[in-house]
């Protein structure tokens, strides 16, 4: 986590003319934006494929991969906005009760070390806070490893590139709003990305790695996974917030996004839903500054946009700069300032004692570990194996006792058949199949909803009338992580 206390920071005058890049997998997209009294406009816009990898390539060639790439286009533009892949966000939740600042903080902390399972130390964190009833509020963390940012800052600088953040691209499409909650959808090249805000804040980030197949250069959207995530995703909010989503925004290519739009329609319009696609930035989407023209809606236009009007992202993942005390020291340490540098001097004494106690520490615990270390690898042997093999002495049956339940629902006439059944985390059913007749179905269905241990039976999609094809969900009994 950041820390608690922080030096206050000069505002920073926006720039003028400002460059975005967008990172989606093998693509980079770019625009140069420039801002005037009369507007935000476009200057140049290019979008190019890339044959390295900014994380796994030699930053010095992946950055000179770019910066040709960045003198083809023409855009001699240095300072920069970036924004990151989904893909590279760890999520975590928490609910925070009413509390004052300060302790908020540190509960906070110490939920960002409870929710991921890496070192907090090791990632670059960020909050975003929406409202909850009671004066509570639901808390969204989003990390990023220090080592994927400190890996696109030295391709950056072999780019001759200044980063002036690093931001999320799809939070910049939909920021968060006071009131209302949006579900919304960027199509990417190889993924689809996946936020909730609510409250005033985001609620829910994913990256829908299947939801696009591509098979010799043809890409595929599959717009049923796409739903059905999107359903589960809303599902694990807490009610109050869920209920607060009324709208779906779909952003992405309208050949990719019209049949999206269609096949999320027929899901959530009767839940009250409203989809939209979004192709046209509104009038007041960077507030007083209108866009000049009609660019297409992008993520790295919007990324520039709200950096040129200085609106803070809802997440900020440019590792921070000297501190404000650290350039004051530097700045004041000169001969005609003795006293100055005398109490630089007693602060840089103090903070050397305390480094010297803190390592004495470290040796005396570093005693006691190299006595206790070899206990320890046992114990965690143990454990690996105990955690390896525990699901395959799982005696709960929980598939085959879902299935004997299905079976002894279905009638023996045949009147009612089953198509696919698919068992998530093993209490979550999906059924889908055709009935000779509503009657049979209803029959079917009553008899299910009877037996033991099934419960929260949802009809999703009917069609047809003899035969009529059925799709439904249901849940058996509590699930776990050991049910087969």
């Amino acid at each position: 986590m950041k820390p608690a206390f922080k030096m206050p920071w000069p505002t920073r005058k926006a720039p003028a003319t400002l460059l975005s890049l967008a990172l989606d997998g093998a693509r980079l997209d770019g625009v140069v934006l420039h801002r005037t009294d009369g507007g935000l406009q476009k200057l140049q816009e290019f979008s190019v494929m890339l044959t390295l990898d900014p994380l796994s390539a030699a930053p010095e060639l992946a950055g000179r991969e770019i910066r040709n790439q960045l003198d083809a286009a023409g855009v001699h533009e240095r300072r920069c906005v970036i924004g990151l892949p989904l893909k590279w966000i760890l999520a975590a939740h928490t609910e925070l009760p009413p509390l004052p600042e300060a302790d908020a903080a540190s509960l906070l902390e110490m939920e960002a070390e409870r929710g991921f399972s890496s070192d907090v130390a090791s990632l670059q964190i960020g909050d975003s806070r929406s409202a909850l009833s009671g004066d509570r509020q639901f808390v969204l963390f989003a990390g990023i490893p220090n080592t994927q940012l400190a890996a696109l800052e030295q391709v950056l600088a072999a780019a001759k590139l200044k980063p002036v953040s690093f931001a999320l691209g799809i939070s910049a499409l939909q920021p968060p709003v006071p009131s209302g909650g949006v579900l919304a959808m960027a199509i990417g090249e190889n993924s689809v990305g996946l936020q909730v805000t609510v409250g005033g804040g985001i609620v829910a980030l994913r990256a829908l790695e299947g939801a696009i197949e591509n098979e010799n250069g043809r890409r595929t959207l599959l717009t049923a996974v796409i739903a059905r995530e999107a359903r589960v995703t809303l599902g694990q909010l807490p009610e109050e917030l869920r209920a607060a989503v009324k709208r779906i925004r779909i952003f992405g290519p309208r050949g990719f996004a019209q049949p999206l739009a269609d096949e999320l329609e027929l899901r959530f319009e009767p839940m009250g839903l409203v989809v939209e696609m979004v192709e046209n930035y509104a009038p007041d989407e960077f507030g007083a500054l209108p866009v000049v023209g009609k660019p297409p809606v992008s993520a790295a236009f919007s990324l520039a946009a709200r950096a040129l009007t200085i609106t803070r992202p809802p997440f900020e993942f440019l590792p921070p700069k000297p501190s404000a005390l650290e350039l004051y020291i530097a700045k004041y340490t000169s001969g005609r300032l003795g006293t100055t540098g005398a109490v630089a001097t007693a602060v840089a004494v103090l903070v050397g004692l305390l480094f010297l106690f803190q390592q004495i520490e470290l040796w005396h615990f570093r005693s006691q570990w190299s006595q206790m270390s070899a206990k320890v690898a046992d114990i965690q042997h143990v454990q690996d194996q105990i955690q390896q093999f525990r699901p395959w002495y799982d005696e709960t049956y929980c598939s085959l006792a879902i299935l004997r339940k299905l079976t002894l629902a279905f009638p023996e006439d045949g009147s009612v058949t089953a198509k696919t059944i698919e068992i998530r985390d093993g209490n979550q059913i999906n059924l889908s199949g055709t009935a000779r007749d509503n009657a049979a179905l209803l029959a079917m269905q009553a008899r299910l909803r009877a037996a033991d241990g099934v419960s929260s039976l949802k009809v999703d999609q009917i069609r047809g009338k003899a035969p009529i094809q059925f799709t439904f969900d249901f849940q058996y009994g509590a699930g776990g992580a050991n049910a087969n």
